[in-house]
């Protein structure tokens, strides 16, 4: 059985490569059975555990399970906040094939799916990005979208400046230049795609300030009782889950407009599967404003560790 740290995971994959194996697992015969999602009381922060198995079902395919932990109390530690492992087994026999670092295949599958996303319904020619978080997501999430439209400009706010600094000097040094914005609604107003990756509990981005044709793209708020936009956002927008089932479970920007009695669930037009197989004909107009929402789903992790696997020379 083969071990493979983030640095083995960061050489075996590209994004590119990665968004068309999420796009082809979620037209492929795949088991997705219900994560199972565990609260656990802490002090310093309620923590999440995580079960997300997946399974190819014809013969010759892997079965895989993600274990992840989120401890929002490890920021105070110099710690990162979400901890995983993936244990990918050989789908004929359930032998185990790799152990894989799940909080590094966690973050490229996430930034792979949401630039997915935006490849089916942002708009085409969309220029400016904007990065609501500087933490472990982000410089994933600023290079997917480069990867699937003509990113020319990348705008990050973080709430502590420093740590949007930090990023900005990291990836200059790849580089990718990057404004670091201290006024939110300014940098809102000027984003074609606005992307957030945080822990908050109070909406950030504000619906009034999106422009025409702006695409949201959200991937904190991972349960009922966390937010990142308001209603404003979500009535405005044209609503689209990467796992239906999911979001209108855990996807508390979802969550909270549809328990208010602001929104049916019917205005989440599509997921990802009916954008994958074209069961949903989507189309925007110009100055539609577009809304993804991300919960995470097993399939994407599934599709992540077999490209690492197949890049890595492993089979099952």
């Amino acid at each position: 059985m083969r071990v493979l740290d983030a640095a083995a995971i960061d050489a075996a994959l590209d994004f590119p490569a990665l968004i068309e194996a999420i796009d082809a697992a979620l037209r492929a015969e795949i088991v997705l059975p219900v994560r199972h999602h565990h609260h656990i009381e802490r002090t310093d922060g309620n923590a999440t555990h995580l079960i997300m198995p997946a399974w190819s079902a014809g013969a010759g395919g892997f079965l895989g399970v993600k274990i992840v932990n989120v401890f929002p109390g490890n920021a105070a530690r110099s710690l990162p906040s979400v901890m995983g492992t993936y244990v990918l087994m050989d789908g004929d026999t359930g032998a185990p094939i790799a152990v894989m670092d799940g909080a590094r295949l966690t973050l490229w599958r996430t930034a792979a799916a949401s630039a997915l996303a935006a490849r089916y319904i942002a708009e085409a020619h969309a220029s400016t990005h904007l990065m609501v978080g500087a933490g472990a997501l982000a410089p994933f999430f600023i290079r997917a979208h480069r990867a699937v439209r003509p990113i020319s400009r990348t705008i990050l706010w973080n709430k502590t400046r420093a740590n949007a600094e930090t990023l900005a000097a990291v990836l200059a040094r790849d580089g990718i230049a990057v404004e670091v914005a201290d006024n939110l609604e300014s940098a809102v107003r000027q984003a074609d795609i606005v992307s957030t990756a945080t822990l908050s509990t109070a909406p950030l981005v504000h619906g009034g300030w999106l422009k025409p044709g702006a695409h949201l793209d959200c991937v904190g708020a991972f349960s009922p009782s966390m937010r990142e936009t308001d209603d404003e956002a979500v009535l405005r927008a044209r609503l689209i889950a990467d796992i239906r089932a999911s979001v209108l479970k855990e996807g508390g920007d979802f969550v909270q407009p549809i328990r208010a009695g602001l929104i049916g669930e019917d205005r989440i037009e599509a997921d990802l599967f009916d954008l994958a197989r074209g069961s949903v004909a989507f189309s925007r107009r110009r100055d539609d404003i577009t809304f993804f929402k991300s919960t995470g789903s097993a399939i994407f992790d599934l599709a992540a560790a077999a490209l690492v696997a197949k890049a890595s020379g492993i089979s099952p």
